[in-house]
């Protein structure tokens, strides 16, 4: 599969989608409320709880503690005995197995204790490990070394996000919106569903799948070619149909296609198909919006020119993710870079950024997800948001998914439209309409619409850190 770019293409608008238009910045200032926000861009990395990251963030509902020391200790049955989170300085991590099955055995019916014992006797990915990443597998598994799911770092490995979070807003009841792996994850992202479908370009006939069969695709195969593709409704669809600019950007260069070759070598250091689902949705392929999709080269050209789409997603590289065993300090130096440039860019005034991470990577996390339907939510990760407009400092305790990024889009665009096959006009049997959701909380209040905006916080893309290599 070869990378798609091309402009984001502005159409003609209706009437009642008149107030979705970018506005002039001269008039931008006349907007009130969440309307001052003409610029959304979702900014998602890779497997990472909220406990490993900011689990000791001050204020924030992070690992429990007495007196500095966690008062958890998750079960560790091969040592028979349990294992306390534990801060790491390392720069590369393995985390867990994070499937499905994982998430319900991680959680462990609310006890959240099944994360040791998971990476002793249940990951698949051990054959792997062992092909891909032999010598630091090797080190891993060894007995006197402790699982690093129950790792955690802090302003000494991640200084960039914290500062993010002690500037702007720091979400510590981000859950992810399904309990399983990343596909589904990114599936939700863009459309609010993950689906198993049997016919081509029918979404009547896609049913409830959380799974996605991950062996298939977790290397990055031939999805295009598998006769695999999601016909159900996503977000561009409502955005096109209302005039919306929209642009999904991704790392450059050819998706990989591995094979035996690409064992051997190591993944191909780009965007793999699991983190890139909008190829495959049947109405991104019919509305002509295919070449929205574009590499991560036309974000940073837009941003210095002042023509940021209205709504954007960036999705990174295997190398800059912090998927595990990518290094953290590749990864905040990639998010820093693209947050820098959105900073820079003349549009800053009118953007609000969202950062999170699409799931738990098998990483300790100690709150349990709420039931909200029989899809979700799974465990917390990390989220931060960055904006002019982002209340200083500020801790947002509220339950949150990324369904609610699809209702603030919706509600600042679209008029509060959803995604609902009652009123979309395309239908799909999705079992509910995650937007309303009501254990979810609402993303305008980390904004003070009222302030002036704040100034840019551009950061060093190579910060002091104390790390392990």
């Amino acid at each position: 599969m070869r990378l798609l770019v091309g402009g984001t293409v502005l159409i003609g608008m209706s009437l009642t989608a008149l107030h979705a238009s970018a506005v002039p910045r001269d008039r931008a200032a006349d907007l009130q409320g969440i309307h001052k926000i003409q610029h959304v861009v979702m900014i998602m990395q890779e497997n990472r709880s909220f406990d490993s990251y900011f689990g000791t963030y001050p204020g924030a509902d992070g690992i429990p503690m007495k007196n500095d020391v966690p008062t958890v200790c998750v079960p560790d049955q091969k040592r028979r005995s349990c294992l306390r989170p534990f801060y790491d300085p390392h720069d590369i991590n393995f985390g867990g197995p994070h499937l499905q099955v994982d998430a319900h055995l991680d959680i462990d019916g609310g006890k959240m204790d099944g994360f040791v014992n998971r990476v002793r006797f249940g990951d698949p990915t051990e054959h792997a490990c062992r092909v891909l990443f032999n010598t630091a597998c090797n080190h891993y598994r060894r007995k006197d070394n402790p699982p690093d799911v129950m790792g955690y770092h802090d302003a000494r490995q991640i200084p960039n996000y914290w500062a993010y979070a002690k500037s702007f807003v720091l979400q510590d009841h981000m859950f992810q919106p399904n309990a399983s792996y990343s596909l589904p994850a990114h599936l939700y992202a863009v459309s609010g569903w993950a689906a198993a479908c049997t016919k081509k370009d029918d979404p009547s006939s896609c049913k409830n799948e959380d799974q996605r069969n991950p062996f298939t695709f977790a290397l990055g195969a031939k999805m295009l070619t598998s006769g695999v593709n999601y016909p159900w409704t996503d977000l561009t669809y409502l955005l096109h149909g209302a005039g919306v600019s929209w642009a999904y950007y991704v790392a450059a260069g050819s998706q990989p296609i591995c094979s035996a070759h690409c064992l051997v070598g190591g993944l191909t250091a780009q965007t793999p198909e699991i983190w890139n689902p909008l190829p495959l949705f049947t109405t991104v392929r019919e509305d002509g919006q295919v070449g929205n999709i574009e590499g991560l080269d036309q974000l940073y050209r837009a941003a210095a020119a002042g023509t940021l789409p209205q709504v954007s997603w960036v999705v990174p590289s295997y190398a800059h993710s912090e998927h595990a065993p990518a290094g953290i300090s590749a990864g905040q130096t990639y998010v820093t870079g693209v947050i820098n440039a959105l900073m820079a860019t003349p549009d800053w005034s009118s953007t609000a950024i969202f950062l999170a991470w699409d799931d738990w990577g098998g990483f300790y996390d100690h709150v349990v997800p709420p039931k909200v339907d029989e899809n979700g939510y799974g465990p917390q990760v990390p989220a931060l948001v960055i904006s002019p407009y982002a209340k200083e400092g500020y801790i947002d305790h509220q339950t949150l998914s990324f369904d609610a990024y699809l209702k603030f889009i919706e509600d600042d665009f679209l008029g509060s439209r959803r995604l609902d096959p009652k009123t979309d006009g395309r239908p799909d049997p999705r079992p509910d309409v995650r937007e309303n959701g009501a254990q979810l909380g609402n993303l305008t209040r980390d904004f003070d619409f009222s302030q002036t905006p704040r100034p840019a916080l551009l950061l060093p893309v190579h910060p002091r850190q104390i790390i392990v290599p």
